[in-house]
């Protein structure tokens, strides 16, 4: 049974670049480099990685190519362009010849214009995606789950999947509003959904596994066993746990479900999702 985790994150730490690791998360403020996870990987039984974007350049896409070139065990790579360039078709033909180059993201969260992905240029750009067979990463807060939907739909040949479950609260044990649209948006079936970066969204420093129970009910409840993966958001989940106390939470979970429906969350959802 292949396992791969399908988001994680490589970077060369810079105060200025990444502002956004704050006093709190001192603990990955530092280097984060392949050579740093492929022992986890290892340790774990995983067989490979998606490398996820954090930094909104073409620049850092040439380095995560540059690492995956270097590093079997990278098996794809989640980049960024801009979506409202008008050269945007030349620049996603340009990344054709990286064969592990598998999809793009913005930082939709950041965004002051919560609704910024309903933008016509944005969605033009977008629009060109299905033709490069390239998948697109949503990255949200609970609030923008709405205009997610619309923009989901919109696109209705075009694979998405949702990082992080959209943010949901868990340390506030906000969950209604949240699993209200999220039950909308997965009627999508082009959406599918990380289960990733939940222990970052609980408390940090007191979350117990069974606090995660409810939203991966409505995760795999409303997603199904065919459009839900793993993932890890390492280095990020360092802040409030360990790769292993991370990874338990998922295993404890999962316990449940069949054979064939563990394969698909632990490996092949995301073969499939990005053509690995």
């Amino acid at each position: 049974m292949p396992r791969i985790d399908s988001h994680q994150h490589f970077w060369n730490y810079d105060p200025v670049k990444h502002a956004w690791i704050n006093g709190d998360m001192e603990i990955i403020q530092a280097d984060f480099l392949p050579e740093d996870l492929e022992p986890i990987l290892q340790e774990y039984g995983f067989n490979g990685c998606i490398s996820v974007q954090v930094d909104q350049t073409e620049e850092e896409n040439t380095m995560l190519l540059d690492d995956a070139a270097k590093h079997d065990f990278i098996k794809g790579v989640v980049g960024w362009v801009d979506f409202k360039a008008e050269n945007i078709e030349d620049r996603l033909a340009y990344y054709q010849q990286f064969k592990k180059l598998k999809g793009f993201r913005h930082i939709l969260q950041g965004e002051t214009d919560r609704a910024y992905m309903l933008n016509a240029d944005f969605k033009r750009g977008i629009s060109k995606l299905k033709q490069f067979e390239y998948a697109y990463d949503i990255l949200i807060y609970t609030d923008q789950l709405g205009y997610a939907n619309e923009f989901a739909a919109a696109f209705p040949d075009q694979p998405f999947v949702i990082d992080h479950l959209a943010k949901p609260k868990i340390k506030d044990g906000d969950i209604t509003d949240w699993a209200k649209d999220m039950k909308v948006i997965a009627q999508n079936q082009n959406v599918s959904c990380k289960v990733s970066g939940m222990v970052t969204e609980a408390d940090w420093k007191a979350w117990k596994p069974e606090d995660f129970t409810p939203y991966m009910d409505v995760v795999f409840e409303a997603f199904g066993a065919n459009r839900v993966m793993f993932g890890s958001d390492w280095p990020v989940c360092r802040v409030a746990a360990t790769y292993g106390e991370m990874l338990s939470i998922s295993e404890g979970y999962v316990a449940k479900l069949s054979a064939n429906e563990q394969g698909k969350f632990w490996g092949d959802n995301a073969i499939k999702f990005y053509s690995l």
